[in-house]
């Protein structure tokens, strides 16, 4: 990676006449961004203003901040555990950070091969090739949070694939965070920080190209507003084209992402910041493979169930105000506002079941047209204060959450296919009234936490959270007549933590939180189901090996109630199963060892099972969690010589077997992927970088889901990217 140099690198995804465009628009704004060097700051804001972010391209020591960028592969603050600037070691959680080196070394795109990084995480579903969820600590998890902002609560998965570009860190809480974040899944928590506007002038692009028709365009460019003292803005965006390696038959897959974002900082004491993203998704639609005989065959990892024209289109967008006050040294007060909106409809053939003695796999038709909105706002207090000789840093605050989200399904029959050999052609039948989904929630947040530090070295921090409110959530199906009432929520999620420091390279922890989801799941003849609760009790430690290089481990115990599940008597539906249960330990590694030789390492094992159920075997475990999983990834640049400037990059991945569904009635095999990059850096302007991933075409199954839904990975693919900097 490029220490000490200006290293902006981002992502997106594009329709393909957006590409040509924002190519030309790209240049248009380099061109301007260049003129107005001269112009970018004024005395009066260097002296204050320009604390208002980290700057990576000086030489001397830089203090990271919590909403910041980070220098190299470590990061040492973060407000995602505590909702306040805190170092990493002084989290009552286990917090993990995938900063923006790690992203542009390894190119990702995707969400899901970010928080591949971080250990007992990985990818739970694709949501039929749509988004993404994730399976942290052995549970599922469908939300996740933009700047400490959860997406849509009154939705129970992401409707676009998030792209990269605009993140400065990825950032993962695990285990229950509702005392923070309200509603959530005991899993935690995944956290994107954005990238904030600068006031010295930057620009960058990247193109790039790969198999199977890979093509991307991305960039980033920021400058300070000369018209107004302190005012910045940075302008994020990314358009793809993704054929992929799935013979799909019809169009390809297009995302385009555009991320404008204004801070404005007065004075020393005044920040705000506002950040929005606008998202754009054509895509196939696609289930992967099917299951049979209790396996997922992998002889033919393109075989497609689906026809040429099964479509998926979403649209998500998002703005936030951020503002905070500095009152005086002890006291900041903060207000965030969020709206979110958006749109996503389905035409699809859908697998469903292997009949004819695994020959045949029967289809149905299916649409959905769907339509969504919420606000978020947060109040809150941060105070810092002594009492009998105790320093205290407090948090106060509000939440109002408001969400909708109206669904209308139709289904038809259609034709089986050949479950070896299927082909294009079918013909659509006409579709009749499937479902008609209102859902609503409507939820007030009070919240209160205090870091005490008793002596030096050992601190307290404790909270509570209380969430009351209403759900309303009514599937109108050929069947029903009558609505349900609005029902009624309360709970309350407390949180107690305990960090010692015995000397300074090392940190002991151990805490327990709690965490509540509302039940967005369909449940035959139950209109406001009981909310899913968890609870997690963890010990860790973190010790800074080197001055740059941190070693953290974990074991914990995670206990989940009230969870819905796929109903396997009416499909469709899903069933409340009763209670789950994970336990295991976890080490993660990240830095520099040393000069231009940096690191990102995980390794977990883990046990999730079921615990108590009615309706399926207790002691199953749960659907797409491996009991042991790893990965590494590393690269290092030739510091100085005539090769300097060169880097090379190897990674390696392993996920064990797992069940595919809570049955236990399929499973996949373990796989081991290896990565590789090598990139140069002709000088502080130009990167030629080539990334290799599965070196050894490995066939596997990334994300097992259902029976009908199991998302094989990627063979060996190669993918260069240009990058061009101011």
């Amino acid at each position: 990676m490029l220490q000490g140099r200006k290293t902006r690198i981002y992502s997106t995804d594009s329709d393909r006449n957006l590409l040509i465009n924002t190519s030309s628009r790209l240049a248009i704004i380099l061109c301007l961004a260049s003129t107005t060097v001269v112009h970018a700051q004024s005395d009066a804001v260097q002296n204050e203003v320009a604390l208002s972010e980290l700057s990576v391209t000086g030489t001397g020591p830089a203090v990271e901040r919590a909403d910041g960028p980070v220098v190299g592969y470590r990061a040492t603050r973060s407000a995602t555990a505590t909702k306040t600037d805190t170092p990493v070691r002084d989290s009552p959680q286990s917090i993990n950070i995938v900063p923006r080196a790690v992203i542009t070394d390894q190119r990702d795109t995707r969400l899901t091969d970010a928080v591949t990084n971080v250990s007992n995480v990985a990818l739970g579903s694709t949501v039929q090739g749509r988004s993404q969820n994730f399976l942290i600590r052995g549970f599922n998890t469908q939300i996740f949070a933009v700047d400490g902002v959860l997406v849509d609560p009154a939705i129970n998965f992401a409707p676009v694939t998030r792209d990269l570009v605009d993140a400065e860190r990825v950032e993962v809480i695990k285990g229950p965070a509702s005392m923070l974040f309200g509603r959530g899944d005991p899993a935690g928590v995944i956290n994107i920080v954005t990238r904030r506007p600068t006031l010295e002038p930057t620009a960058e692009a990247s193109v790039q190209g790969g198999s199977f028709g890979f093509r991307r365009f991305e960039g980033t460019v920021s400058s300070a507003l000369p018209a107004v003292e302190g005012l910045a803005a940075r302008l994020s965006f990314a358009a793809q084209e993704d054929p992929t390696f799935r013979n799909f038959g019809g169009d390809t897959n297009r995302r385009v992402f555009v991320a404008p974002a204004v801070s404005w900082t007065p004075s020393a004491d005044t920040r705000v910041y506002v950040n929005s993203s606008f998202t754009n998704q054509h895509t196939q639609y696609d289930e992967g493979l099917t299951a049979f005989g209790g396996r997922v065959p992998l002889d033919n990892i393109s075989r497609y169930y689906g026809e040429p024209s099964s479509r998926y289109f979403g649209e998500f967008n998002t703005i936030t105000l951020r503002a905070e006050h500095d009152v005086n040294e002890n006291l900041t007060l903060r207000q965030v506002v969020s709206g979110q909106w958006g749109t996503f409809n389905v035409f699809a053939a859908r697998a469903q079941d292997v009949v004819n003695a695994g020959t045949l796999l029967t289809r149905r038709e299916a649409t959905v047209n769907s339509r969504f909105a919420a606000v978020d706002t947060q109040s809150e207090a941060v105070m810092k204060f002594e009492t009998f000789g105790l320093a205290h840093t407090a948090l106060l605050g509000i939440e109002y959450s408001n969400g909708f989200r109206h669904a209308l399904s139709m289904t038809g029959n259609l034709a089986p296919v050949s479950f070896l050999n299927p082909t294009f052609g079918a013909a659509f039948q006409p579709l009749k009234f499937q479902a008609d989904l209102k859902q609503k929630l409507d939820l007030y947040g009070f919240y209160a936490q205090d870091q005490i530090e008793l002596v030096p070295g050992l601190q307290l921090v404790v909270g509570a959270r209380f969430d009351i409110g209403t759900q309303y959530y009514f599937n109108r199906v050929p069947a029903s007549k009558t609505q349900p009432p609005e029902g009624d929520l309360f709970n309350a999620s407390p949180r107690v933590g305990l960090i010692y420091r015995p000397f300074e390279p090392v940190t002991f922890y151990a805490s327990y939180a709690t965490s509540f989801l509302p039940q967005t799941a369909n449940i035959l003849n139950v209109a406001n189901p009981v909310p899913s609760a968890g609870e997690q009790v963890e010990a860790g430690t973190r010790v800074d090996l080197t001055p740059g290089l941190t070693l953290s481990a974990a074991a914990f115990r995670i206990i989940r109630d009230n969870v819905a599940a796929t109903d396997p008597k009416n499909p469709g539906f899903s069933v409340i199963t009763g209670q789950q249960q994970a336990q295991g330990v976890e080490a993660d590694l990240a830095g520099e060892i040393l000069p231009g030789w940096n690191i990102i390492g995980s390794v977990g094992l883990l046990d999730a099972r079921i615990t108590k159920d009615a309706v399926f075997a207790v002691g199953n475990r749960l659907a797409g969690v491996p009991v042991f999983s790893g990965s590494l990834w590393t690269t290092y640049e030739i510091q100085q010589g005539a090769l300097r400037g060169l880097g090379l990059g190897f990674g390696i991945t392993h996920v064990g077997q797992r069940y595919g569904d809570l049955d236990n009635s399929f499973k996949v095999g373990s796989y081991n992927r290896l990565d590789a990059l090598v990139y140069y850096d002709f000088d502080a302007h130009w990167r030629l970088s080539v990334n290799m991933r599965n070196l050894t075409n490995t066939r596997y199954i990334e994300a097992p889901t259902n029976a009908t839904n199991n998302t094989p990975g990627a063979p060996f693919t190669v993918l260069a990217t240009i990058t061009a900097r101011l």
